[in-house]
């Protein structure tokens, strides 16, 4: 089913269990479940340094990302975009954290303590652009 850019992204701010798809050096796929939110027209995800999803998209940014309902069978998005890896070398990474958790958690009982594990977990943000959307979506 064709699905815009901009209706995979409200499916998204709605569903927040995925699966990344990478590329590992051998060009075989790579993927990991996680959950996803939605900031400024692009997926957000936290994830720590050393992962393999962060390794992989350093060096390739290709990104997929498959977006399932609770209900696993139904309802579904694909995402495909160019990912950017923002982390702790950037001053804002934090409160971009922050961000990320809200959008796909809402509020933390503990902001401190969350930013201090952010910090001590090493942890980046993957931003991926949209590129391309595809699915099965109700309507």
């Amino acid at each position: 089913m064709a699905v815009t850019i901009e209706q995979a992204l409200a499916y998204v701010a709605e569903n927040d269990h995925a699966v990344l798809a990478t590329r590992r050096k051998d060009g075989s796929p790579q993927m990991s479940p996680l959950n996803i939110g939605v900031l400024d027209g692009a997926l957000v995800i936290s994830s720590r340094q050393m992962l393999a999803k962060v390794r992989n998209l350093r060096r390739d940014p290709r990104a997929s990302v498959l977006v399932l309902a609770d209900a696993f069978y139904g309802y579904w998005v694909q995402v495909d975009g160019t990912a950017e890896i923002i982390d702790q070398t950037d001053p804002g990474t934090v409160d971009l954290l922050v961000e990320v958790y809200r959008a796909i958690a809402g509020e933390h009982p503990d902001w401190d303590e969350y930013r201090a594990a952010m910090v001590a977990d090493e942890r980046v943000v993957i931003r991926i652009r949209p590129e391309r959307a595809s699915g099965e979506l109700p309507g």
